[in-house]
C-alpha cells in the first residue's frame, strides 16, 4: 500500500491506473479492526494499486471528496472517482471486498 505523503501526490497516483484509496487514522478504532485484513485484500485484488490516506495529515483531500467517516474507500479509474464506500459505520472483510467487486464489474 502506498502512504500518501503530500496532496499533490494524490492525484499523480490515481493517474492512468486503477486504484482503491483508503481514508483512514491511527487513532481510529474502526479503522485499526481493519488494518489487519488490508493486506490481504490488497493481494487478492492486485489489479489495483492501493493508497493510503491519513485523514489527519490530509484534511483538505478529505473534504475536497467529501470524507467525513472513516475508515472509508473510494475507487479511481485514470483519475475519476469510478465508486465509493463511505460511512460511518465499522466495515468488515467482507464488506470491503464486496465494494471492490462492484468496482471490477464496473470496468468489466
Amino acid at each position: 500500500m502506498i502512504t500518501i505523503t503530500k496532496d499533490n501526490s494524490f492525484e499523480e497516483q490515481i493517474e492512468n491506473k486503477d486504484a482503491i484509496v483508503v481514508f483512514s487514522a491511527d487513532w481510529c478504532p474502526d479503522c485499526v479492526v481493519i488494518k489487519p485484513i488490508l493486506p490481504e485484500i490488497e493481494q487478492k485484488y492486485s489489479q489495483f494499486t492501493f493508497l493510503y490516506v491519513d485523514r489527519d495529515e490530509h484534511l483538505s483531500l478529505c473534504e475536497e471528496y467529501a470524507i467525513f467517516g472513516i475508515p472509508s474507500f473510494i475507487a479511481f479509474s485514470n483519475g475519476q472517482e469510478i465508486g465509493r464506500y463511505v460511512n460511518k459505520e465499522r466495515k468488515t472483510k467482507e464488506q470491503i471486498e464486496g465494494f471492490i467487486e462492484e468496482i471490477i464489474g464496473k470496468l468489466s
